[in-house]
């Protein structure tokens, strides 16, 4: 396992390499950068101002010569809506934000200062990525966790209640019942809990927005435990929803090709109960594939399913991070986010593959050519 382990690890740089690669290309042809939305509300502001002064009858005011003394000094610029707009400040946002450099050189640059850890400072914020990163991460760690672990209390028993009763109407409408809920996106159903039950039309039982209360510092301890499993509700249900029906099926079919296996026929032959059968001898063995997936159902709440109930109910994690850093073209934070993502779901992947050969050393991925 040793030597598997290590190429797993080798590949990661590599891995990590060309995710950044082809998302940085992306992002460089991408229009409306981090200099065009500076630009913009340049623009803006000295139009607003202008049609101020015109409106107030200073057409000869001092700003209006600035104005128009500014509109000399222009040049032909590959930003929109630099017209207008002064060349030095032009060079100087560029220089603010690395611009003055070549393509290539920026990413490389990148890419050094990532192997430390060093994922640069956030363009509109007075914090470091990484600081940014650490701050956020409680609040995306405790949906994936809570998500993770109630999809496995609901989708293991009930797998294994549809496998002994295969077939049975219980069977069909408990499946019915998930394929409809994997069907309805996460945030879909986060807009349909907000409408039903924190104020938008109904009933007002929980809260909209936000991890906790703004006197949540003042609370006791066990008000503050009440205060945090009431602001979670409605977000992990949201995230639950669609995961049951992935994991329950898997529970499902691996029971059942579990129990029409000859150990199972031959356990039977004794005398034994079905229950002593199931839980004695089906069991073990069925659950292989489930536990060691639990790494694997996390980073999938963590990179998918907890991103847009973030920013569906104001939760201060990653998720809404990245969001923000996307909209407003915080380049530094889009890509130190996505390192850490695709860093943290390259580990995880691994640990999965490490806890799968532990439950069953049989199971050797130096054999199987890995």
């Amino acid at each position: 396992m040793g030597p598997y382990i290590f190429r797993r690890m080798a590949f990661i740089p590599l891995t990590l390499f060309g995710i950044l690669l082809i998302n940085f290309a992306i992002v460089q042809i991408a229009p409306g950068g981090p200099v065009e939305q500076v630009l913009s509300r340049l623009k803006g502001s000295n139009a607003e101002a202008t049609g101020r002064l015109s409106g107030a009858g200073a057409q000869d005011s001092p700003t209006s010569f600035s104005a128009s003394a500014l509109s000399e000094r222009t040049f032909n610029s590959k930003y929109s809506g630099a017209q207008g707009l002064d060349l030095d400040l032009i060079k100087a946002l560029e220089q603010q934000f690395g611009f003055d450099k070549p393509t290539h050189e920026r990413f490389f640059l990148m890419m050094r200062n990532y192997l430390t850890f060093d994922l640069g400072n956030s363009y509109y914020r007075d914090k470091s990525v990484l600081s940014l990163v650490w701050e956020k991460l409680p609040v995306s760690i405790s949906l994936g966790l809570w998500s993770t672990v109630i999809i496995y209390m609901v989708s293991v028993p009930l797998g294994i209640a549809k496998a002994v009763r295969d077939g049975s109407r219980f069977d069909v409408v408990t499946s019915s019942i998930l394929v409809t809920s994997y069907a309805i996106p996460g945030f879909l159903f986060a807009i349909l809990l907000i409408v039903l039950f924190a104020g938008g039309r109904y009933l007002d039982w929980f809260p909209l927005r936000g991890l906790t209360s703004d006197n949540w510092l003042t609370l006791s301890w066990p008000e503050r435990i009440g205060d945090y499993l009431w602001h979670m509700t409605l977000p992990v249900t949201a995230i639950t929803i669609g995961g049951f029906a992935t994991l329950t099926l898997l529970t499902k079919n691996a029971f059942l090709d579990e129990i029409g296996k000859h150990y199972v026929t031959t356990a039977r032959a004794k005398g034994l109960t079905e229950r002593r059968v199931l839980y004695g001898h089906v069991f073990r063995n069925a659950m292989l594939l489930i536990i060691a997936g639990f790494p694997r159902t996390l980073v999938g709440i963590l990179f998918t399913g907890s991103l847009l109930i973030e920013v569906v109910f104001t939760l201060d994690g990653l998720g809404l991070l990245g969001f923000e850093a996307a909209r407003y073209r915080d380049y530094p934070v889009v890509f130190g986010t996505l390192y850490f993502f695709s860093l943290t779901g390259l580990l995880l992947n691994i640990v999965s593959d490490i806890t799968l050969h532990l439950i069953d050393p049989r199971i050797d991925f130096e054999r199987r050519g890995a």
